[in-house]
């Protein structure tokens, strides 16, 4: 079996132009980023804006393993699996953080027969969005500041800032600093600290925002701190918000290039699932629905994370929504949620029946997850050439009981033609079910604590949540401000249904802590802080970044 570099290397790419040309692009309604790569202009919506919308297929997956079930190798996959049967599809998926890239998972954009392609481009600092955000985020944090140093005429409450700075890559040591330090030239002492970017809430509100008009509001509405009066600062009371919006003027045009099958991928923004809400950009998905039959869009880690809010907060006000949602299920994290350890590697690829037994709870429960939404689930069973028969079998008698369709697919050995079987049961599922209708999981006017409970005793299968007297307040002051009908963004460890990584399976009986309650007013949603989840990752033992070097050349290797 070739790798994954050797495959991209002798995959024939097509121009740029003959991609656009292909699902409909006009020649003015993109911009060329090299030969291989576009923005697709938001012009494009005007001119479509009467043309009916595709399909919306949701890729989602069980809770995973620390080396991921293939989520984006199935979106690729069932994309070309698509376009193989005649139909005209378009995968949608999000951008790479250089973060995860350098540190535990090395590239994230498919692998074998089913990338996403140039793969060196779109993992490392893709057409400069990642860098765009980045530089937004921080420009107002210098503004703050800066204001603050030049005679805080908004009369900011130093204790209160709200707002820290970023970066893209997992870096521990900056999730608590001291700024200012060195005199008063250099300006005030406080303590503040760092984000990782794909959790900065400029990267939700650029996957949020339907125009550049839309996305300079909801910078204007970021909140940033609290003044001396214990009222809210914003990014527009610092003149801040039309700069930054300057900044993400390319950076919120969807990016469009190609699988290694010449299927045409929009891949645009990146919030994580397990700190923000884990999706690819409306904006993409909008013109995506427009340009095709179907479209394959992913959302990060398991159901209760990434789908969740996919359903609660992506699709609560605007037309989008799915007609299937794919999970994608693989036999070692079946075991691993049986009890088989991760490390070795190899243990997880050993036949353990009764292990898989127990771990099929964890499947049962994304399962039942995706059916209180109402929208028809299909399993894809991303298969391993160590997974046995008996394995298969066991997942595919659980779906029978569960009454939802399953398909075993090998995108990563076999590209499209190894997806065949699962787009085929894709479109049967969509063809059966046309006029998909919105369910939600909450109503937006329930009360904050009962739309976190609701989500832990539905989703996640807690007993109860506990918040404790100082997190209640805080609660209850974002209530005063008007801020009651939002709905949450859970921040959790995308390892457990719990907010404990160490409690495999399906727990029951368990309580959910949430830890810390955060406003995002400019995303429109409150981030609530579970368990121990940081919102700046730090890298493993052995960080992915070892393994990787560039030759006199510029040829890359170790990425994946």
């Amino acid at each position: 079996m070739l790798t994954d570099l050797e495959i991209a290397k002798k995959t024939s790419l097509l121009p740029i132009a003959k991609i656009a040309e292909k699902i409909g692009i006009l020649e003015d309604e993109y911009e060329s980023y090299g030969k291989y790569s576009g923005k697709i202009k938001l012009s494009i919506l005007e001119r479509l804006k009467n043309q009916p919308d595709g399909k919306l297929i949701l890729v989602s997956a069980m809770s995973p393993t620390n080396f991921g079930e293939g989520k984006t190798l199935t979106s690729i996959g069932l994309g070309q699996a698509l376009n193989r049967l005649g139909k005209k599809a378009i995968v949608a998926i999000r951008e790479p953080s250089l973060g995860p890239v350098f540190g535990m998972k090395g590239g994230a954009a498919g692998g074998g027969y089913s990338q996403v392609l140039p793969m060196e481009l779109i993992n490392l600092q893709f057409n400069g969005d990642f860098s765009a955000i980045t530089t937004a985020h921080n420009l107002l944090a210098a503004m703050i500041d800066n204001h603050i140093i030049k005679g805080n005429e908004l009369n900011i409450d130093l204790n209160r800032i709200l707002w820290k700075r970023t970066m893209d890559m997992n870096d521990r040591a900056l999730r608590n600093i001291v700024v200012g330090l060195g005199g008063s030239a250099n300006g005030v002492p406080r303590e503040t600290g760092f984000v990782i970017t794909a959790a900065s809430e400029i990267m939700a509100i650029l996957a949020l925002s339907e125009s550049r008009a839309d996305l300079k509001r909801r910078l204007g509405d970021i909140v940033v701190a609290y003044d001396n009066n214990q009222q809210l600062i914003r990014a527009k009371d610092l003149d801040a918000h039309r700069a930054m919006a300057v900044i993400l003027n390319d950076a919120i045009m969807p990016n469009l290039v190609q699988t290694t099958e010449n299927t045409p991928a929009l891949v645009h923004a990146g919030p994580f699932a397990n700190i923000a809400h884990g999706t690819n950009s409306i904006l993409a998905d909008k013109i995506a629905l427009k340009l095709s039959d179907y479209v394959v869009t992913e959302c990060g880690f398991g159901t209760e994370l990434g789908a969740e809010k996919f359903f609660n907060i992506v699709c609560r006000n605007n037309p989008i929504w799915p007609s299937v949602v794919v999970i994608v299920a693989t036999c070692r994290a079946i075991k691993f949620h049986g009890g088989v350890p991760q490390k070795p590697a190899s243990a997880l690829q050993e036949e353990n029946l009764e292990a898989f037994a127990k771990g099929l709870k964890n499947l049962k429960a994304h399962i039942l997850n995706m059916k209180k939404f109402g929208v028809p689930v299909l399993v894809a069973i991303n298969r391993f050439p160590f997974d046995t028969a008996k394995e298969i079998e066991m997942i595919e008698k659980l779906c029978a009981e569960l009454k939802v369709e399953c398909a075993p697919h090998e995108a990563y050995a076999k590209g499209g033609v190894g997806t065949i079987e699962l787009a085929e049961k894709t479109i049967r599922i969509v063809d059966q079910h046309q006029n998909p209708q919105k369910k939600f999981l909450y109503n937006i006017d329930l009360p904050i604590e009962e739309k976190i409970r609701t989500i832990a005793t539905q989703i996640y299968g807690a007993k109860d949540i506990v918040i404790n007297t100082k997190i209640k307040k805080k609660l209850d002051r974002f209530v005063e401000l008007g801020f009651g009908n939002l709905p949450v963004c859970i921040a959790k460890t995308q390892m457990s249904l719990s907010d404990d990584p160490s409690m495999i399976g399906a727990p029951k009986d368990w309580v959910l802590t949430v830890s810390d309650v955060n406003l995002s007013a400019g995303a429109g949603f409150l981030v609530v802080v579970c368990g121990n989840m940081m919102l700046m990752p730090g890298l493993p033992k052995v960080p992915a970044a070892v393994n990787m070097d560039v030759d006199d050349d510029g040829e890359i290797t170790g990425l994946f």
